[in-house]
């Protein structure tokens, strides 16, 4: 019987787990079921290596300060046939003397436990909702040894939950894209790239449910990600594992070395790295129909023909410094070329992915991954690139492991915050703040016209449906659902320009420093190594291409007042005189005069940026891209 198979038949939920905190020995297991550790009992505190944050996981640091908390954790896999294991915990806490029946170790004024869902499948909401119910009823009892109520928990999910398909609302549930851009409003297209470059990302806030949810909810913007795309996504070792430390080196510095079969192409689910002569299976479902992207497309303002790069983004020495060109797509099928893996160090072999190849079984990198035709989710999570909805404060030692060469990571401790030099940038949820700490990054993330003009676009849509009762996240245009899909169209039609001849044009829209950048990323390579006919039916282009218009500099320069470093100089300028007017009744005195002249220098140096010549690329300062709070 295939691992799947048993997997199945056990169900996707492995373990229900009571947290408790111990007044003496710390966070620590105090019940599981079935056991975690099978010659144990179910009271058992001990936990196999892989697992030993739970506890710290489970019941988060801080949570003394809430009375309730949710938190979404991943675990490692215990053995090589099993992927990420998703963990969904609910606190709570309790006075003591509120117990019916009080233990001898409760010697504090409150007893803090969680209770914890252990589950195969990232079904975050609909596991949370669950188990808030039943975590309200085992306090409501007021005597934790009643565990029963637990082990009816364990039954009921697995068989409400075997066979459920992860697709649909079910994955998405809790997770409001149209909250996050309401608050984040166009600095979230800045997040959705900073990920696709595979950089090392901090989300910080408190309490952790508003954290962990913020960060899902960008991942969900990702399509594919959270159903098919984490399941390699927690692949790290506990400090201390000194003796598997190397082997796991050795998979990630050479887990590109190997060549086989697009995984849409392979049968089952077990990869063969050896085999590149696997036969395909039948496609899941048809490809599109010619007209289907136009479903998902907004208005295009002009043909693709009239698009023009955008002078205010490009920086001609950032061009210069490209890394070499990528494989050339004009040539034979049977003509490999050779790319340098900037992670590994080791030369890979790579095919080249054509827009008009409908051919069947290629050789590619294996994502391991299950993919659509479109090869999406793409293989960020993967190789050593981890996704951490919490993080605890015991695995602060991940930030610089030598096995992790990048994360999408989720604090609320404030030492991971001070640690800046750790990470690529910190994401302050509660001020709506991205600090990108290299100014070459906030350059390569400058977002083009193009790309103002489709976050503005998301903007004004949610906006105009802020007080709809009807919608409430539900409805089409302007609800959760439409704003995947203007990402999904976003990312698709990313791709297909990419793999275009003589797309420097197409590309310029989103950013030509960005996409030299993605292209070397693991996840755009082993993409464009397989071949995805799906993609013909994809028009090139970036959704929102067009020349410049006096909305656009209305538009960058509503962007730039909000987001960087003279912008807020100018507004704090015009604040302070604006004050000073209404208090004085006229504009003289020292204060006045000192405001209007610092506005008129911020005035002149803003507007002298902008009437460079045309013919002259300009890039933003590293001030630009600063995040602030809007």
């Amino acid at each position: 019987m295939e691992p799947q198979d048993r997997d199945e038949l056990k169900g996707p939920v492995l373990h229900i787990v009571v947290v408790g905190f111990h007044h003496k020995k710390g966070c620590q297991v105090e019940y599981s079921y079935p056991p975690i550790t099978p010659d144990e009992g179910h009271d058992s505190h001990s936990l196999p290596e892989e697992w030993k944050y739970l506890p710290f996981l489970a019941l988060p640091d801080g949570a003394h300060n809430y009375q309730e908390d949710t938190v979404y954790f991943h675990l490692p896999p215990l053995s090589g046939d099993m992927k990420c294991v998703y963990g969904v915990s609910c606190y709570r806490q309790i006075e003591a003397k509120a117990l019916k029946v009080r233990q001898a170790d409760v010697t504090r004024e409150t007893v803090q436990k969680s209770v914890c869902v252990l589950c195969r499948v990232p079904l975050y909401g609909l596991l949370q909702a669950k188990l808030q119910l039943i975590t309200h009823a085992y306090f409501e009892e007021k005597d934790f040894s009643q565990i029963s109520i637990l082990k009816e928990l364990y039954d009921h999910m697995n068989g409400s939950l075997r066979g459920l398909t992860l697709e649909g609302s079910q994955v998405y549930l809790g997770l409001s894209p149209r909250d996050l851009i309401l608050q984040f409003r166009h600095k979230i297209l800045i997040l959705f790239k900073l990920i696709l470059l595979e950089k090392k990302v901090l989300f910080y806030v408190s309490p952790v449910n508003r954290l962990v949810g913020s960060l899902m909810t960008v991942l969900s913007l990702f399509p594919g990600l959270l159903e098919h795309g984490l399941v390699d996504s927690s692949h790290y070792k506990p400090k201390g594992s000194v003796s598997e430390e190397p082997a796991l080196l050795d998979a990630v510095s050479g887990a590109e070395e190997f060549v086989s079969v697009s995984v849409t192409d392979i049968t089952g689910t077990s990869l063969e790295p050896e085999g590149p002569e696997t036969p395909g299976r039948p496609a899941q479902s048809s490809p599109p129909e010619e007209g289907d992207n136009n479903l998902l497309k907004p208005p295009s303002r002009t043909s693709p023909e009239s698009s023009e790069s955008d002078w205010e983004t490009l920086d001609p020495s950032v061009l210069e410094e490209a890394s070499p060109k990528e494989s050339a797509e004009g040539k034979e099928a049977e003509h490999l070329d050779c790319a340098f893996d900037s992670e590994a160090g080791t030369p890979i072999t790579v095919q080249p992915q054509s827009a008009g190849n409908q051919g069947g079984v290629t050789q590619g990198l294996v994502s391991g991954l299950e993919e659509d035709h479109y090869g999406l989710p793409l293989a960020v999570f993967t190789k050593g690139y981890l996704c951490l909805p919490y993080m605890a404060l015991q695995q602060h030692h991940l930030l610089s492991d030598v096995t992790v060469r990048g994360f999408v990571a989720g604090a609320t401790n404030i030492l991971f915050r001070q640690q800046t030099h750790l990470s690529d940038a910190i994401v302050e949820v509660e001020e709506a703040r991205v600090q990108i700490h290299d100014p070459e990054l906030r350059k390569l993330l400058s977002l083009t016209t193009a790309d103002l003009r489709f976050a503005d676009y998301l903007v004004k849509h949610v906006t105009d449906n802020r007080d709809d009762v009807f919608l409430d996240g539900t409805g089409w245009e302007g609800g959760d659902e439409w704003i995947r899909a203007q990402f999904g169209l976003y990312l698709h039609s990313l791709l297909s320009s990419a793999i275009q001849q003589d797309n420097e044009r197409l590309l310029a829209d989103y950013g030509l420093p960005f996409v030299t950048a993605w292209k070397i990323t693991h996840n755009f390579r082993v993409w464009h190594s397989n071949k995805h006919p799906a993609m013909a039916a994809i028009t090139p282009g970036h959704p929102f291409q067009g020349q410049i218009s006096v909305a656009d500099v209305k538009l960058r320069l509503s962007h730039s007042m909000q987001n960087s470093e003279r912008g807020k100089k100018l507004g704090n300028a015009m604040m302070t005189t604006s004050r000073s007017v209404v208090q004085t009744g006229k504009a003289v005195g020292q204060s006045v005069g000192g405001a209007l002249t610092s506005a008129k220098s911020v005035m002149s140096s803003w507007f002298s940026t902008l009437a460079q010549p045309p013919a002259v690329t300009h890039q933003a300062s590293p001030e630009a891209a600063a995040e602030a709070t809007p």
